[in-house]
């Protein structure tokens, strides 16, 4: 039987288990205090300009795997926006577009190009005129489309930076012991990445175009741009030092501006922390490292003697070149969910068929704050958004309040917890607490049927069964079925 991790009734519960794990987990109890730094506007300074965010709180880019084959929104794709719009949140991060055909992690992911840019627009709009609706002005309401990449994980073809020496055999984590190395992917040459950035700042110039306020590089959970960051042994321009590995986003940096103008706001979502791969203990229900080869140099923003832990040197060093690039968002994150799903996002209960968590969540939860904190403090001007606050459920927004005075960001970001509680922000901003009964308990149903693949389309659409059974109680069910059928 899995552990139970959350069991706090009250803050003191919360901060006597952090201390017990040797954290210092910052927490605001006044209410009126929690309201007004959740409320508190946040300026974004570009190079050419700057843009107005009307709170300090953002909605993560989380994929809803319920699009159409062509790339455009479905109708729950829509359903999910309007309700994001209407949620109090300021800072509306969309969720990953692909920017070419090959490059999207399931056949319902968005995809921008021409043909589907229109019905983009109109998803941009329909999010834009729910809030408008719900709180009379969209003054402060600023809307970035995240752009990528899937890389090691497209389908049906992977597409990857480098030949890992693990990714490459369990590319993804599993509760069968692979015995087989599968065959291995293909290796991205020099002129397909070259070409690839064009095909970024086309779709950023499409997304000016149909109205949002700036893009995203996605550079984080695996996917290409950020599996270029530890391509140590890639030979050729886009390998190598730090400099090669970050050439391929420099340069798509410096061509969006070109084809969209300096006053388009640039972001990227990092991961600073890849971790190693992860698999479950034979016989027992707990994750373990895979047997890693040392000094470990397949990963990004780790020691190399022990990638079990983080090094931030990189990273920081990265930061800074992004942001002389004319970045002025980061959202910052860590892992990659197919094989450390943990680090990504903590958890009380895997996934079906994966390991249960080898750490106690809170540990995640002080990871994902300290890199943060880190970034923001060496890069002071830089709007910096955190992550990681899900597990924490009715008391997150003590923490992201706490966080937020501090000074360790500038903006709170929420991805599940949104899903399971789409009026968590106006709650929060109205009463300065939240229902216990509404939070995320992080049980990993939106994960099950992310991963859910027996669809007649090829994906089974995501969403929070658990709070919000329709429609995603019978989905899930449907998946549950079509698993057992296969």
């Amino acid at each position: 039987m899995a552990r139970r991790y959350f069991s706090y009734r009250t803050l003191d519960d919360l901060r006597s288990d952090a201390r017990r794990l040797g954290l210092t987990l910052p927490l605001l109890e006044n209410r009126d205090e929690i309201r007004r730094w959740l409320a508190r506007p946040v300026m974004i300074a570009g190079p050419a300009r700057s843009w107005k965010v009307g709170n300090s709180v953002a909605i993560h880019p989380m994929e809803g795997c319920d699009g159409n084959p062509d790339g455009t929104p479905g109708e729950l794709t829509f359903r999910r926006y309007r309700r994001f719009g209407e949620s109090g949140a300021k800072l509306i991060w969309f969720e990953a577009c692909a920017v070419v055909a090959e490059g999207r992690a399931n056949p319902r992911q968005l995809w921008m190009h021409r043909t589907s840019a229109p019905l983009l627009k109109s998803l941009l709009e329909a999010c834009r005129q729910a809030h408008e609706k719900r709180f009379g002005s969209l003054e402060g309401f600023i809307t970035v489309l995240q752009l990528t990449h899937s890389g090691r994980y497209a389908v049906p073809k992977p597409w990857v930076a480098y030949h890992h020496p693990l990714l490459d055999r369990w590319p993804v984590v599993s509760s069968v012991f692979a015995r087989e190395r599968p065959a291995a992917p293909e290796v991205a040459s020099d002129g397909y990445l070259e070409a690839l950035e064009d095909q970024f700042a086309e779709a950023a110039a499409r997304a000016r175009d149909i109205g949002f306020d700036g893009v995203d590089l996605k550079m984080t959970h695996g996917y290409l741009l950020s599996e270029l960051l530890s391509a140590r042994h890639r030979p050729g321009a886009y390998g190598g030092t730090l400099e090669g590995r970050a050439r391929f986003a420099l340069r798509t940096l410096e061509k969006i501006q070109q084809r969209a103008g300096k006053d388009f706001l640039l972001a990227v979502r990092l991961g600073v922390y890849d971790g190693v791969p992860h698999c479950l203990k034979e016989g027992q229900g707990e994750g373990a490292p895979r047997e890693f080869p040392r000094p470990y140099t397949f990963g990004f923003g780790v020691r190399e003697d022990n990638p079990l832990q983080m090094d931030l040197s990189e990273p920081l060093q990265l930061v800074g070149w992004l942001r002389r690039a004319g970045v002025s968002l980061l959202n910052v994150s860590m892992g990659i969910p197919y094989v450390n799903p943990h680090i990504s996002r903590p958890y009380e209960k895997p996934n079906e068929g994966v390991y249960e968590t080898p750490e106690h969540p809170l540990l995640g939860v002080a990871r994902h704050f300290e890199a943060q904190s880190s970034l923001q403090k060496a890069y002071p001007e830089l709007a910096v958004v955190g992550a990681g606050y899900s597990w924490l459920q009715h008391f997150l927004i003590h923490a992201a309040a706490a966080n937020l005075k501090l000074g360790r960001i500038k903006l709170v970001g929420l991805g599940r917890a949104a899903l399971a509680y789409p009026w968590l922000v106006r709650d929060a901003l109205e009463k300065g607490e939240l229902n216990p009964l509404q939070t995320c308990k992080t049980l990993s149903f939106c994960t099950y049927l992310m991963r859910s693949k027996n669809h007649p389309l090829g994906q089974f659409p995501t969403g929070c069964p658990p709070f919000d059974k329709n429609p995603y109680g019978r989905i899930i069910k449907e998946a549950r079925h079509a698993a057992r059928k296969n």
